[in-house]
């Protein structure tokens, strides 16, 4: 079994800037599929973008340019840096994993709210 952890949610201004990193449990998650995605309040969980572990990302349209996904496999880590942050980007963030079954781990999810 693998667990992800995520920190760094919280409450920012619109325009500003967080960071929000994930901790796996296991060092074999490092050459697994990693990425994010997000869920606001009465809509689905969409994609935000992944990165492989050779470290290839692809984003979704609306986060493209503003996001940044990175991993640093040494530590089991994988992080998300957000910029420019918008009202609209506001929803629980999930840290996601993918094994070579093609099966699908998840963090628990940690709350950003950007709002004035």
């Amino acid at each position: 079994q693998v667990q992800l952890v995520e920190s760094g949610g919280g409450l920012v201004q619109p325009g500003g800037s967080l960071r929000l990193s994930c901790a796996a449990s296991r060092s074999d998650v490092s050459f697994w599929r990693m990425g994010w995605y997000r869920q606001a309040t009465g809509k689905q969980r969409e994609l935000i973008g992944r990165i492989t572990g050779s470290g290839t990302t692809n984003y979704a349209d609306s986060v493209k340019g503003r996001f940044t996904i990175s991993r640093v496999n040494a530590k089991n880590m994988v992080y998300l840096q957000m910029n420019t942050l918008k009202v609209e980007d506001t929803a629980v963030y999930y840290c996601w994993a993918g094994d070579y079954s093609n099966r699908d781990y998840w963090g628990q999810g940690t709350q950003v709210t950007v709002s004035s």
